[in-house]
C-alpha cells in the first residue's frame, strides 16, 4: 500500500515516491482547496461548534416552514367554511354557521358524491395492491438482471406521461370510436359504453397509482430475505403457505405505506373522474372545485373541503391503528 510520509516540518511532499507541493507553500494550493478552506470558515463562523447538535433541527426547518405555510392555509379554508353564501350580495356573510357543513352532509347529492369517493378509493386501493405485488415481487426475485431493468423502466414510464394525458389516452381507447370499440364492431357486435362511467373513472385511477403501489411495495419485499422463504420451503411448506405466512407478514411496511398513499391519492384525485367520468361521477375534488368556481360558494367548497381532509386524515389513523405505527419502521415493534 503506498504512505504517505510526514516531514517533521509537517510539508507532505511523498506520496508514493512522487514529491508533492508543500502544504505551507500556499502559491501552490489549487484554488477549489483556497475556495473550501474559506467556506470552512464562514461556516464556523455562522455555526459554531456549540451549535452542531442543532444541524439536524436546521435542516428540518424548511420542511417545517413548508407544513406551517399549508396549516396556515388549511385554517383559513376552516374559516371560510363557516361563513354562508348570502345570495342577495353573493358575499360570505360575516356571522359564523354550520350551514354548509349542513348542507354538505344532508345533501343528496353531496352525500353520493362523498359515499362514491370513499368506496372509489376503497377499490382502487385493493385493486392496485392486488395487481402491484406480484409485479413487485417479481421486479424484485426475478434472477434476470435484464428482466429487472425490463420491470423497472416499464414502471417508470408513467411517470413521463402526466395524469391528463393518461385519461385522454384511456379516451382513445375506450371511445364510442376507439380502439376497442373498433374491434368490437368488427365483430358484428354494436359499440358499447366503455367511458363515462364509474368503471372508466376505476380503470383509469388503478392503471394511475399502480406505479406508487410498486415503488412503496419493492423495499418491503427487497428487505424480506430470499433464505427466509427457501428456509420456509426446505421444512415442507408449499409456496402458498410460504406466501401467505412468511412474505405477506414480512411486507406488511409496504402493505401499509402502499395503502395509505393509494387511498389518499384516489379520495383527492380530479383529472380522472373529470376527463373519464365526463360529470356523471364526480369525486370529491370535483364537488370542491364546482363549489368554489362554478357556484362561486367558497364557503361550501371550503366545508367540502375541510370534509375531505378529515376523511383522508380519519383513514390514516384508523389504519395505523389497526397495524400499528412500527410496520413504517417508527418505533422498534409494529405495536
Amino acid at each position: 500500500m503506498p504512505v504517505l510520509k510526514a516531514r517533521q516540518d509537517n510539508h507532505f511532499e511523498y506520496y508514493s515516491g512522487f514529491p508533492l507541493a508543500s502544504v505551507k507553500d500556499k502559491s501552490h494550493t489549487p484554488l477549489k482547496w483556497k475556495l473550501l478552506d474559506t467556506a470552512e470558515r464562514i461556516a464556523a463562523t455562522l455555526w459554531p461548534r456549540p451549535l452542531h447538535s442543532l444541524t439536524g433541527y436546521l435542516l428540518l426547518l424548511p420542511a417545517l416552514l413548508l407544513v406551517f405555510v399549508l396549516v396556515i392555509g388549511l385554517f383559513y379554508i376552516g374559516g371560510y367554511s363557516l361563513h354562508e353564501l348570502d345570495l342577495s350580495t353573493y358575499r360570505l356573510k360575516e356571522t359564523f354557521s354550520l350551514t354548509n357543513y349542513v348542507t354538505a352532509l344532508t345533501s343528496t347529492t353531496y352525500r353520493s358524491v362523498v359515499l362514491r369517493s370513499v368506496l372509489a378509493s376503497f377499490l382502487v386501493t385493493v385493486i392496485t395492491l392486488f395487481l402491484a405485488f406480484p409485479y413487485a415481487y417479481l421486479m424484485v426475485r426475478a434472477r434476470s438482471a435484464m428482466t429487472r431493468k425490463l420491470l423497472l423502466i416499464s414502471l417508470f414510464l408513467p411517470f413521463f406521461i402526466g395524469q391528463i394525458v393518461r385519461a385522454y389516452g384511456w379516451l382513445i381507447i375506450l371511445g364510442k370510436e376507439g380502439i376497442l370499440n373498433g374491434v368490437i364492431t368488427s365483430l358484428g357486435f354494436p359499440p358499447m359504453s366503455l367511458i363515462y362511467n364509474y368503471p372508466a373513472v376505476i380503470l383509469g385511477l388503478v392503471q394511475y397509482m399502480l406505479p406508487f403501489g410498486v415503488l412503496l411495495l419493492a423495499p418491503a419485499i427487497t428487505a424480506i430475505s430470499h433464505d427466509v422463504e427457501l428456509a420456509s420451503e426446505s421444512l415442507g411448506a408449499h409456496w402458498t403457505r410460504t406466501f401467505f405466512h412468511i412474505v405477506l407478514p414480512m411486507a406488511k411496511p409496504g402493505i401499509v405505506g402502499s395503502s395509505v398513499v393509494v387511498f389518499t391519492l384516489t379520495l383527492t384525485d380530479f383529472a380522472m373522474p373529470e376527463i373519464l367520468g365526463g360529470g356523471t361521477t364526480d369525486f370529491i375534488a370535483n364537488a370542491i372545485y364546482d363549489g368554489f368556481f362554478q357556484l362561486s360558494n367558497s364557503g361550501l367548497g371550503a366545508a367540502l373541503s375541510m370534509i375531505l381532509v378529515t376523511l383522508g386524515s380519519a383513514f390514516v389513523v384508523v389504519i395505523f391503528s389497526i397495524a400499528g405505527t412500527g410496520t413504517l419502521g417508527l418505533n422498534g415493534s409494529s405495536e
